[in-house]
């Protein structure tokens, strides 16, 4: 009786201790939850360098598609292209290779056109540098220019601001009335990169390699280019242009 009484004892302290049969499927476990690790590379974090240049800031090469060679350029270089100006409270004129628009006269407004020049799909891009320019006071670039009652005026203010008007006929209207943007500074001096892309009814605006707004009108397919500044109010206005460039449309 009292063998079995031991015997019962020794299988019940036996089996209250941890066997190691359990060992392998404990270390087997860790070995099941890594397996699915090396998914991981078929679904890389979105902030894979390789993939950052197609969200850059920047203008997208799609909004100007069709770039050709270069048509046309002109440095300023020979004041005789241009359409000057002189009297006691505006005068255009060109040196150094820029164009100097200056204003003295209240709500004043002076263009210059360049000669011998005409374009229908091109785009085409200019520096403007305000040296005087405040609030409203306007300056840009005249495209598809026809006659004195016959042009597309994009404007920048010098508060930050872009437009664009079309003169038909002699009466304006604006597509693409006055919009904030980031992309203009809104102090003088300053230096500012226009340019339009112009393809048969589409024109596409942008502001140093930004891409401002899009117009879609057919009243003027082609003309020249030029240059305006427009006082907003009493103050004097002076701005210069420089480094005109315009490139052919493939289709």
């Amino acid at each position: 009786m009292k063998k079995l009484y031991v015997f019962l004892i020794t299988i019940y302290l036996s089996a209250c201790l941890p066997t190691e049969a359990l060992t392998p499927f404990v270390s087997a476990t860790p070995s099941s939850t890594e397996t699915p690790t090396p998914t991981v590379v078929w679904f890389p974090p979105t902030d894979t360098p390789t993939i950052m240049p197609t969200v850059l800031p920047s203008a997208t090469p799609e909004m100007r598609p069709g770039l050709g060679g270069l048509l046309f350029s002109d440095d300023f270089d020979l004041p005789t292209d241009w359409t000057l100006l002189e009297t006691e409270s505006s005068s255009i004129s060109v040196s150094n290779n820029e164009l100097t628009a200056a204003l003295s006269r209240e709500k004043g407004y002076i263009y210059s056109v360049r000669e011998g020049a005409l374009f229908s799909n091109f785009y085409a891009e200019f520096t403007a540098s305000p040296n005087l320019c405040n609030g409203l006071d306007e300056y840009g670039m005249l495209i598809r220019y026809q006659s004195p009652g016959n042009f597309y005026r994009y404007s920048l203010s010098c508060d930050g601001q872009v437009r664009l008007d079309r003169v038909v006929g002699g009466t304006a209207s604006s597509p693409q009335p006055w919009m904030v943007t980031t992309s203009v500074p809104s102090a003088a001096p300053s230096t500012s990169r226009l340019g339009v892309w112009a393809v048969g009814n589409e024109m596409r605006f942008f502001v140093n390699d930004q891409h401002q707004f899009t117009i879609t009108d057919k009243a003027l397919p082609s003309g020249a280019m030029g240059v305006f500044v427009r006082s907003g109010g009493s103050n004097a206005v002076t701005i210069s242009f420089s480094d005109l460039v315009v490139y052919g449309i493939e289709q």
